[in-house]
């Protein structure tokens, strides 16, 4: 590789280092005087501080806005290039504006490939202990009550409730009906189901079963019944975040597990898994944009192309957790949603690129 292109290399990723390390800094200071109270009320060791929750927090914020920082980090180094009239140095030499964005991409290939094997495979462990951390010490363990549940828990077999309780880890108002195609074989309707931790089990209380068979049905009534059932008691009341903790494969097959359950939240699941790729991608996009625009010396100096930067970029964010929001709530398809962004920001990448000085 030629000089410039370790230079631009060197700079780049010196640049979008220094800026992760510093408002990763400034992040974990007012995080920490944000939640000493809880640290010290509920006696958290300072281990566990260090390595379970700061050590995964780090991580986690750094790879949440590494898009962020590839921007600012862009726009920072390039504005300096111009302002000391680098780039008009660059493009007079015979180096096009096009050949002078190959380290640029270069460079965002590594944190886009960094980004996504972070997002997919080391942050997802990380997370659990830092959920877990947060459960303990910060907040008040989850606790999540659900209503009117309707799921396929296997093909042809599905549970209803009226309502769960995560706690006791008890459903009531219970009904398990098997079907055989189009047909109803049988239902088991009963007061209540609690998970039985020492038999590993579940407790029906006040069942009636219904067998349906040639036209005969065969009814069957208890006051209580020891069974195994083909789902368990985190099945229900989990976080919305639980994804977090999955790595990709992880991820693939609980998505495809939930959606054949009916999961309510299978968009926020499907999202989740959309992003890993998506945010990756957008390095390049932001990249695009950050260059194309940093590139030009204009009156208002460096202060004026990060305004700009930053306008963008936080347009950028704002649209994203907009679309977010649309496929969240179900009117929009999970997968337009997280990508919408990075399509539309695509056609303000090459306008700008079309305008930047050659």
């Amino acid at each position: 590789m030629r000089k410039l292109d370790l230079y631009i290399i060197r700079k780049f990723l010196g640049t979008f280092f220094f800026a992760i390390v510093l408002i990763v800094s400034i992040s974990v200071i007012f995080d920490f005087s944000e939640h000493v109270d809880e640290f010290i009320d509920k006696e958290a060791p300072f281990r566990a501080i260090l390595f379970d929750y700061y050590l995964n927090f780090i991580p986690y914020f750094a790879n949440l806005f590494s898009a962020l920082f590839t921007f600012i980090a862009v726009i920072y180094f390039t504005s300096k290039m111009a302002y000391n009239t680098e780039i008009i140095a660059i493009l007079s030499s015979g180096v096009s504006f096009r050949r002078m964005m190959f380290p640029y991409f270069i460079s965002a290939l590594i944190i886009g490939m960094f980004s996504f094997l972070m997002s997919n495979y080391v942050i997802p462990p990380a997370n659990k202990k830092r959920l877990d951390f947060t459960d303990t010490y910060i907040k008040k363990r989850f606790v999540n009550r659900e209503r009117n549940i309707h799921r396929q828990i296997e093909p042809g077999i599905f549970v209803y409730m009226i309502n769960w309780e995560t706690s006791s880890k008890s459903g009531y108002k219970f009904a398990l009906e098997k079907f055989e195609g189009k047909n109803l074989v049988s239902k088991l309707t009963s007061r209540s189901i609690r998970w039985n931790e020492k038999k590993n089990k579940w407790t029906v209380s006040d069942y009636f079963i219904r067998n349906i068979k040639d036209d005969k049905e065969l009814f069957i009534q208890g006051a209580k019944i020891d069974t195994t059932l083909n789902f368990g008691p985190y099945e229900f009341g989990r976080r919305n975040n639980v994804v977090e903790a999955m790595n990709l494969s992880e991820l693939n097959e609980f998505i495809e597990q939930q959606s054949m359950r009916g999961d309510s939240n299978i968009n926020a699941y499907k999202i989740e898994k959309y992003k890993r790729l998506a945010n990756p991608f957008s390095t390049f996009i932001l990249t695009l944009i950050g260059v194309s625009l940093a590139s030009r010396k204009i009156r208002g100096g460096m202060g004026l192309h990060l305004g700009l930067g930053l306008l963008l970029s936080f347009s950028f964010i704002l649209f994203m957790q907009i679309s977010v929001v649309f496929a969240t709530n179900g009117s929009m398809n999970p997968l337009l949603s997280v990508w919408l962004p990075n399509i539309l920001f695509t056609f303000v990448a090459l306008y700008l690129y079309r305008v930047a000085p050659k």
